[in-house]
Parts: C-alpha cells; structure tokens; sequence
C-alpha cells in the first residue's frame, strides 16, 4: 500500500520489486520537457510521478530539458519549467541538466555507429522518406544511399557537420530494418542539418539529434534506472532498446509507459496552447484561464490541490479522460479548509439604515475561518451605510427567496438583523438604494419581538471598505471535448470565461492582501490578488473557483 492507503500502482509495484531484488540499489528517474513552450496540467502528472517516485523511495530526480530544437526552443520557457516544478514543490539533483549537454558524445556516438556498419548518411529529402517508409500494412523499401560504404558515409557526416550541405539536403539515418512492424525500426533519423542558434550551445552545431536518438542516451548518460514516458512512446521503446543495445552506453535504463492526462473541457497540445497565445484569445501563457501550470498558479489554484488531483487520477496503462470537476473538486477541499474568509460585494446596492445614529461606527468581529479558531478573527467597521449585493434585495419576492425583502427581515453576516422599508430608484425605475430598520439587541440572537430573519447576507461598511476589481473566470471551452475528432478547438472558446467586474467593494481587511493570499469570499467563491494587474492602489482578484460547481447542474439540464 501507498503511504495515503491506496493501492500500489504498475510502476510503484516495478520500483519495489527492482529495489527488493538487489536489481538497482537507488532509483534515478527525470523529468525531460522539451523547452518549447510552457508546461500544462499533463506535465504537473508527469512532475508529480517522477519526483513523488523518488522523493518516496529515498531515490534521485533530475531536471532535464530535451532542446533538441533550437528553432522552437527558447529561455523563457526554461526559466519557466524550473519554477513550475519548484512551485509544486519538488526539486531536482545537483544542477539542471540539458540534453544539448550531451551533444558531443552523442556525435561521437554516431561515428561509431557509421563505423559499426549501422548508420547512414541519406539524401532522400523529408517526403521521399515518407513514401519509402511504407505503411502499417506496407513494408518500407530501403533508400538507395542505404549501401553507402563507411569511409564515404563518415567524409558526409563530417561535411554535415561542417556546414557545407543545405538543410533538408540530407540526413543521417541509423541503419536498422526497412521491413519491421513497427515503423519507428525503420531506419530513423538520428540526424537532421538546421542551421539555427541554441539557446545553450550557440552557433557551435548545425546538425541537431533527433529525440528519439538523444532521449534514451541521455537516460544512459545520467544513469537514470526507470525512465518513464507516457503510453505515446511505447511504440518508441523498441527503438529506445536498440540503441541503449547498440552503442557504448555507460548504463542500460528500461522504459515505461503510463497513461497520460487528458482532461475534458481542455486542450493540452503545445501548438494548440501557443495559437491561442499568438492569436491573443487568451493574454499569454500564464492567463488564468489556460491549463499551463503558470496560468493554474496565477489563477490561485494550489500545488497541493494540482499533487492531490494526479492521485486521484492514478497511474495506470489505460488511456481515458479524466472529468475537470475532479479538479475542481481538489482545489475546493484545498481551498476550503485553507482560506480565511473575507466579504466582497460583486454588484453594489447602497443601503441606509434610518433608524442608525449618523457618526456613529462600530466593529463587528468575526472569526477569520468558522472551522478554525487557530486562525483567529478580524474586525469589520460598521456605520448607518452599507453596501449588499443587488441580487440580494427585491422588492417582492416567494417564500423560497431568503435573502432582503422590502418589509421583510435579513441577518447581515456577523452583525445585526434589519428590516428592508423603501427601495429608492432613478428615472428609469432602477433600483438605486434602499432604506432598512436595524433591529437592536440582534447581534448574535434573534429579534426579541420573534419575527426570525430568513436568511443571512453578507455585506461591507460604506464608509470604509476597499474599492477593487474582480475578475470571475471559469473554464476556457464549453465543449466537454474541443478538439476531438476533427473538430475546430476555437469554435467552442467559451464566451463567459471572463467577466470582470469594476467597482466591487470588499471589506477593509483585504487592502493587505498579498499575491499568495487566497480567501473565501463569502457566498461567492475563492479569490487571490492577480500576481501581474493587482497594486495597492488598484487591487484586482481573480476567482479562483466557485463554491460549487454549476456546470454540473447545467450538464444535467
């Protein structure tokens, strides 16, 4: 069983087995982006079962980035995966490593291929490769440079690395068998010609390795013990076998496969993510709406609802999709237990309290978490105005509406019970203030006359409160799966993932939040400060998640 109770999973089980037998006697796994764009909730399973497995089993983690790619790689998102995993709480052995690290013992390598007699340097261009490849059902057929002899094969590779050969003017293949099954045993590329700058090794190379080349010998390099992919790289693994089986390598790490996370309502596909930057439907990597890890950070979302929402998924060889509200579901249990509660009213209504002595103000104190005394209290001012929220108050209403009505009663949230008299509207019949009663000796007890209050409300003091903005976002599609069979992910961008809301006021209190302070506000959901637009003097939030989930009423309908 798993330190929280749960069953064991295939991988846990291999580890326990591996370190039981004396097969391996400390486990070394990695987490290998490419840096090409900002990691998603996929990567947060990957991070948490890479370094989780090693935290657990007393084992090491690296930190590697897989920059093969120079034309789509860049810094920014370097810098980026590297506080993505520190913020969901892990950290990495020694330094960060890079593949491009390895790039002269992987050439080196691919001269004792060329040497073996099991690499090949080929001048068929990227479309005759795929025509010569074949097909599930078709053998390949062999490319006519295929029979080249080493010594010219090794003058061409030389000449690739020198720069004297266009891109696309050819390639070195390794040399394996054009008729297997599986189509990645097909004499795949090992090196391509891209004269292109990296991001860590400049202009020193104009041939880059391809990845399935590079993946497996770094894992050798570094001594990793489990390397572990999601299920799109099984059909890889042979080909990660062959070459581990082929090529000097200081240590033979095996392959494993897990299911990786789809989740519904999302698309997880860098391109897809990078459209939407380029395209500005969304306002960068980080906007809250996307599902980057930076995007889950500045919304609010928390690293232990992210961890607590990969376990729950679990780890298994079964492809499927798991529900966002299982998400949701994580950072509400998170978010409830952790958050102190707050007021802010969203749409303000003014109301006068007649019968309250102009001047005067007093301090309501109320618990900062009604579960958690530790957490202490906080003070809120009260005077004769105050503000509630427009959809608390009507004029008329049923017996199943429990908030203000004009001449009925209402408790305001840690203050007193008052009594709605006279709603005040403009020129256009709008409902612009309203006139209540407080009801004295009703803080904390029932009015004396026995006329309960139906419902209790929450509110914040006209005279002191913070004026801010907030920003209710929700999720960014509407279809439960935007992107399946063919369709046009963007037709399906749900209009009311943002809303924002000016003019909202919110209890004083909150005038000293902080980017990490998250709270409840009252009746209407979870909130932090926005990391990039919030300031002091212009204090925005971001909601984080609503206090239940709506779209599973919705759903239902």
């Amino acid at each position: 069983m798993s330190e929280t109770g749960r069953p064991l999973n295939f991988i846990e089980r291999i580890i326990e087995e591996d370190l039981n037998s004396g097969k391996v006697t400390e486990i070394k796994t990695r987490f290998p982006p490419e840096p090409n764009g900002y990691l998603h909730l996929g990567h947060a399973k990957s991070i948490w079962l890479n370094f989780g497995l090693a935290q657990r089993y007393g084992g090491k983690c690296n930190l590697r980035m897989d920059d093969t790619n120079p034309a789509k790689e860049d810094e920014e998102y370097v810098d980026s995966i590297q506080a993505d995993v520190q913020w969901l709480g892990y950290q990495w052995d020694g330094e960060v490593h890079y593949a491009s690290d390895y790039f002269d013992q992987l050439y080196e390598w691919a001269i004792y291929l060329i040497k073996e007699g099991k690499a090949f340097v080929c001048d068929l261009n990227a479309e005759q490769m795929r025509s010569y490849r074949g097909s599930l059902t078709e053998a390949g057929k062999e490319s006519p440079f295929r029979t080249r002899s080493i010594e010219e094969n090794l003058a061409l590779f030389e000449k690739m690395r020198a720069g004297e050969f266009e891109e696309g003017a050819c390639s070195l293949r390794a040399k394996i068998d054009m008729t297997a099954s599986n189509i990645n045993l097909r004499d795949p590329v090992l090196y391509r010609i891209k004269k292109a700058s990296h991001h860590q090794t400049g202009d020193k190379w104009c041939i880059y390795p391809s990845y399935d080349y590079t993946h497996g010998q770094s894992d050798a390099i570094e001594g990793i013990t489990h390397s572990i992919c999601t299920l799109e790289f099984e059909d890889h693994r042979p080909l990660y076998d062959w070459f581990i089986q082929n090529l000097p390598v200081p240590a033979e790490p095996h392959q494993y496969e897990f299911s990786r996370l789809n989740v519904n309502y999302t698309v997880t596909s860098k391109r897809k993510l990078k459209q939407l930057v380029d395209e500005k439907h969304v306002d960068g990597w980080d906007d809250p709406r996307m599902p980057t890890i930076a995007g889950m950070r500045r919304r609010g979302f928390t690293p232990k609802a992210l961890r607590d929402f990969c376990e729950m998924a679990g780890v298994t060889k079964v492809e499927g999709v798991v529900d966002i509200s299982m998400l949701e579901y994580a950072i509400r249990e998170d978010l409830n237990a952790n958050s102190p509660r707050a007021m802010c009213v969203l749409h303000p209504l003014k109301v006068v309290l007649t019968n309250y002595p102009e001047g005067r103000v007093e301090t309501m104190t109320a618990p900062q978490h009604p579960q958690n005394e530790a957490m202490g209290t906080r003070e809120l001012p009260f005077g004769r105005e105050i503000f509630i929220d427009q959809d608390d108050f009507r004029e008329e209403a049923n017996k199943h509406y429990k908030r203000l009505v004009k001449g009925k009663r209402v408790r305001l949230r840690n203050a007193y019970v008052i009594e709605a008299q006279e709603a005040i509207k403009d020129a256009d019949g709008n409902i612009i203030e309203v006139h209540a009663r407080v009801l004295e000796e009703t803080l904390g007890k029932d009015p004396a006359d026995g006329v309960k209050a139906k419902g209790v409300i929450h509110w914040v003091a006209a005279h002191d409160n913070v004026d801010c903005e907030v920003r209710l976002y929700d999720r960014l599609f509407t279809d439960v799966a935007p992107d399946a069979g063919g369709k046009n992910y963007l037709d399906y961008l749900n209009p009311n993932s943002l809303v924002i809301l000016n003019g909202c006021k919110a209890e004083s209190s909150l005038a000293q939040a902080t980017a990490n302070d998250r709270y409840q506000f009252e009746r209407e959901g979870y909130f932090i400060p926005d990391a990039k637009r919030s300031t002091p003097e212009h204090p925005v939030f971001n909601r984080v998640i609503s206090l239940k989930d709506t779209w599973e009423k919705a759903e239902q309908k």
